[in-house]
């Protein structure tokens, strides 16, 4: 880290595992030509034994790892202008004690929606085409089936549990291929849905009618375990869930009885809950049940994406400009 002696006072704060692919030598680099480094960069347990660290600081740099910024924290803080956080959500982070300092704080979840809008948008073209299903009913039978019946990705339907961020990029995928997007959001109008090509159902019409359905909901208490037996049980056949948002908005126990009971269906699962899965669950075994670990996020070089989101906003702040990807206090909530 260089130490430039101009801009404002900045610290890194965050977990070591990933540090390097958040904040590669570049970023760091060209974060040190816009700031002036308080120190070496912290995990959160060090700075917990060091609060004093946070003196004359102006801009905490954090990740995953991230500090909770509650007034114990904050009162060694008295300069902290602005928070730059290369992660999603800043639920876990925030507390009132820190919305009360008007302190502004920047989430790099446009960054992450990036990666897991790719991976959606490969699961549901795979969906479309029932590579899955035909894939293990293939291996199982050891011959291909004849003339299989399959959606394919002309005319079909895709339904969206959900339009935040993520939901709404993989709608604006999804306007290159010969599909109708569904989408269920009681916060987004349907005037606002068609703008994105997407017209606005009702949740049990977007599983009744969807060759795939992909769950973008955040984990609030209104959608813990929202996605239930009944509900997954009115897929049409051949159908695929996928899930890159939260385990728990899946009641997963009714889930994995109707997946037990219809072969036909597929799910992938990037996230579970608990996660990951228990080792003696059926989500190991059932034959129709994809499990990815949690790989939909940024990973490895992805991770930069992040890091140079921080660098580009950390650049407005220290030009006056004004920031792009700052949280709205009452919208912090919401984000998964």
């Amino acid at each position: 880290m260089t130490d430039t002696r101009r801009g404002p006072t900045a610290l890194l704060v965050m977990e070591e595992e990933r540090r390097a692919d958040v904040y590669p030598k570049h970023v760091l680099d060209e974060i040190g030509e816009l700031a002036h480094w308080q120190g070496p960069a912290l995990t959160r347990d060090a700075l917990r034994r060091d609060p004093g660290a946070l003196e004359g600081v102006e801009v905490l740099l954090t990740g995953w790892g991230a500090p909770v910024l509650d007034a114990d924290l904050l009162a060694h803080a008295p300069e902290l202008k602005a928070v730059l956080v290369a992660a999603g959500s800043v639920r876990h982070l925030t507390t009132p004690e820190f919305w009360a300092r008007g302190i502004p704080i920047v989430s790099a979840a446009a960054a992450n929606a990036r990666p897991v809008a790719e991976f959606t948008l490969g699961q549901i073209l795979l969906g479309l085409k029932q590579v899955h299903r035909l894939g293990r009913e293939a291996a199982a039978a050891r011959r291909y089936p004849r003339d299989p019946r399959v959606a394919g990705g002309y005319g079909s339907r895709v339904g969206l549990f959900g339009l935040g961020q993520i939901g709404r990029l993989v709608a604006e995928h999804l306007r290159r291929f010969d599909v109708e997007v569904l989408a269920c959001d009681p916060v987004v109008e349907p005037a606002v849905a068609r703008g994105w090509g997407v017209r606005l159902t009702g949740i049990e019409e977007l599983f009744a009618s969807c060759d795939v359905v992909s769950v973008h909901a955040p984990l609030l208490p209104e959608t813990e375990g929202v996605v239930d037996g009944p509900l997954v049980s009115l897929l049409p056949e051949g159908a695929t869930l996928v899930n890159t948002a939260r385990g728990a908005v899946l009641n997963e126990p009714e889930v994995i009885g109707v997946l037990r009971d219809r072969p036909d269906l597929t799910a992938v699962l990037d996230v579970t809950f608990p996660e990951p899965p228990d080792p003696l669950s059926p989500l190991f075994t059932l034959p129709n049940v994809l499990l990815t670990p949690h790989l939909a996020g940024a990973m490895g070089r992805e991770r930069a994406r992040l890091g140079e989101l921080v660098r580009d906003e950390l650049r407005r702040l220290v030009c006056g400009d004004p920031l792009l990807h700052a949280v709205e206090p009452a919208l912090a909530a919401t984000r998964a």
